[in-house]
């Protein structure tokens, strides 16, 4: 029986883990994360969810609603964040709070393309992913859709390219909000920055792994 080989092609290398422990707050960054079936290990185990008369009643208070929380560790601070703003929240735990996948990489040429366009500096944090990579090859977040990528002993799945909204625009240390990162985005990107993915075999990964495509 002819034996299958799995062929790879180097896509870069870790360069930064993150979670986010309560949804749309500040990021916890790991030299060494477990990966699950349904994400990051501590990953968006809690959300804040509006109580009052507000246009999201019933449903998570994000950064969309509030420019300031991406800065923001502790939820009782957050909370006293939204009743600044008349809205009142209380979190929910022990469940999954993705907006769309429980995986999120992005690769450093993505952001260095908006950042040349614009002409400054961008934290990756902006986008908020799980996975930053450190890439050594030129191909777009389209090119990856449908593939399987490795990085440590995980391999994850390829689902799809991330729509981006007004979060983006958001400075990471002060919260005033850069309409110009979001307008390059949607007009020159297709209004993508990095790409889901679901979980296909679960373990550890570690800062500075290689992450390879399989074909």
């Amino acid at each position: 029986m002819e034996k299958h080989v799995i062929l790879s092609t180097s896509l870069g290398t870790i360069e930064k883990i993150w979670t986010y422990p309560v949804k749309s707050l500040h990021y916890v960054e790991h030299d060494v994360i477990a990966v699950q079936t349904d994400g990051l290990a501590g990953d968006r185990r809690a959300a804040m969810y509006v109580n009052s008369e507000h246009a999201r009643t019933g449903k998570t208070y994000r950064g969309k609603e509030n420019n300031l929380l991406h800065m923001i560790v502790e939820p009782d601070e957050a909370r006293g964040a939204a009743e600044a703003r008349g809205v009142n929240v209380e979190v929910h735990a022990g469940e999954r709070y993705f907006d769309a996948c429980p995986v999120s990489l992005i690769l450093d040429r993505w952001i260095t393309e908006v950042e040349e366009a614009l002409g400054k500096s961008l934290d990756p944090l902006r986008w908020r992913p799980n996975f930053y990579v450190r890439s050594q090859a030129a191909v777009k977040e389209s090119e990856l859709v449908g593939k399987r990528i490795e990085l440590g002993s995980v391999t994850l799945h390829v689902l799809k390219p991330i729509g981006r909204c007004v979060t983006t625009t958001y400075d990471q240390k002060t919260g005033e909000s850069d309409p110009d990162v979001l307008g390059f985005v949607a007009r020159e990107r297709a209004n993508h920055m990095g790409i889901y993915c679901d979980v296909e075999r679960t373990g550890e990964v570690h800062s500075g792994d290689e992450v390879r495509v399989l074909d």
